[in-house]
């Protein structure tokens, strides 16, 4: 203790050294910003996970800016949304999160808007439906990042067995066509309507936009009960479900089970993503594809367009690295990379213009023709996520008992959900 009393410039020069020495080995480290981004799995199976190409645009991305780091956490479908919620309660709000909606978000008041996130060259090159698409009263906080459509499917094989030489364009000749599978081919569910709740919000808008109605108007208001759906779900009750030509129970068919057996030739037709064309070809199906038929006399129906988002989360105050990275991410190669492994379609301008116009992408043509005239789920609206939750739950009804009165209660309850989130 003498020593240290008498020694107290030697001590201070020693501790400086020591601070000097420790500032040499960990400036950078001290200085470096670690950005969380929690992303959707997009694969089927650990061989097709998004988590190698999140992993390799993290890596190129930190190879090029060296002050920032991406801790990469990809999640399935079914537990993303939880995932997010209990890092966001735990104090541990991810900087990133790539799923399927925003607005729940911005209702809480965490996101940043896009503008604060987005360099002025990556805003200019996204596709203005979906720039649109992704704003809450005016302003976009929600940042397209993978696109789709759909379009009717159907086994070729099956259709020659049956004796139908073209596919459905209205709905009286899909219902005709189902009728001839049920009586030639036994065995194969005519149409796969899945109405379960993987599948029930997309499956229900391509049928009321089929049928000359939606699920909400241009200015938000939801129409679930409007004439138009109820005429339109009465329909499918009538001469798909009644009939048998579909699978007994929709309301508990999921997407991802009527995806496998059409590519079992165990389905002759059904609606489907740009996902389903890898898929039936690997499985070897004789299919084809054609425009979702129409209620006949309609002269004209909308498509659904269907998005996914990143959104940016303000709690950890790192807006100019996430501007960065999501240059990055939103580069043509990258944005192509992903979308070509996945058989989806770009949310930019370049990346699009390529992917359109090359013919390694001719069966994608028809996906991208359906976006030019897509309507879109009511994304900015904070009560959609608990509307979809409810439709998830309760449409498949509408079809195997009194279709008015569950869209009636279906309409009733997003209204008062509308109310609830907009006070």
């Amino acid at each position: 203790m003498n020593r240290r009393a008498q020694a107290p410039t030697r001590l201070l020069g020693t501790a400086l050294a020591g601070a000097l020495l420790l500032t040499g080995c960990s400036g950078q480290d001290d200085k470096t910003v670690t950005l969380k981004l929690v992303a959707a799995d997009y694969g089927e199976d650990s061989a097709t996970s998004s988590r190698q190409y999140w992993d390799d645009v993290a890596r190129r991305f930190e190879s090029g800016n060296p002050g920032i780091k991406v801790d990469v956490e990809v999640v399935g479908w079914t537990d993303i949304g939880k995932r997010v919620a209990d890092l966001v309660a735990g104090g541990r709000s991810p900087d990133l999160v790539q799923t399927g909606g925003f607005a729940d978000q911005v209702a809480a008041d965490r996101l940043y808007p896009a503008a604060d996130v987005l360099s002025l060259d990556t805003q200019a090159n996204m596709m203005e439906s979906f720039s649109h698409a992704g704003q809450v009263l005016g302003t976009q906080y929600g940042i397209p990042f993978v696109s789709s459509s759909r379009v009717l499917f159907y086994n070729k094989a099956v259709f020659r067995q049956a004796g139908i030489s073209q596919p459905p364009a209205t709905w009286n000749e899909l219902r005709q066509a189902a009728e001839k599978i049920k009586a030639k081919v036994p065995g194969v569910v005519p149409y796969g309507l899945p109405l379960g709740p993987e599948e029930a919000p997309a499956e229900s808008m391509l049928w009321t936009l089929s049928g000359g109605g939606s699920l909400s108007d241009d200015v938000g208001n939801y129409t679930i009960d409007s004439t138009q759906n109820q005429a339109t779900f009465g329909w499918l009750k009538t001469n798909l479900v009644d009939t048998r030509l579909t699978y007994p129970e929709p309301g508990r068919m999921n997407r991802t089970p009527v995806f496998t057996d059409f590519t079992a030739g165990k389905v002759a037709m059904l609606n489907g993503h740009p996902t389903l064309l890898r898929m039936a070809a690997n499985a070897k199906v004789d299919f084809g594809t054609a425009p979702i038929p129409r209620k006949d006399g309609l002269a004209k129906a909308g498509s659904l367009g269907v998005a996914d988002w990143m959104m940016a989360f303000k709690a950890n105050g790192h807006r100019n690295e996430i501007r960065k990275f999501l240059s990055f991410v939103y580069a043509k190669d990258n944005q192509l990379k992903f979308d070509e492994a996945y058989n989806l379609l770009p949310v930019t301008q370049d990346a699009f213009t390529e992917m359109t116009g090359d013919g390694r992408h001719e069966d994608l043509k028809q996906f991208a023709a359906g976006l030019t005239n897509a309507s879109f789920y009511p994304f900015g609206d904070p009560a959609w996520v608990e509307v979809s939750n409810r439709i998830k739950a309760g449409i498949g009804g509408a079809v195997t008992g009194d279709a008015k009165q569950v869209l009636e209660g279906l309409q009733d309850a997003a209204v008062k959900e509308a109310a609830r989130v907009r006070k």
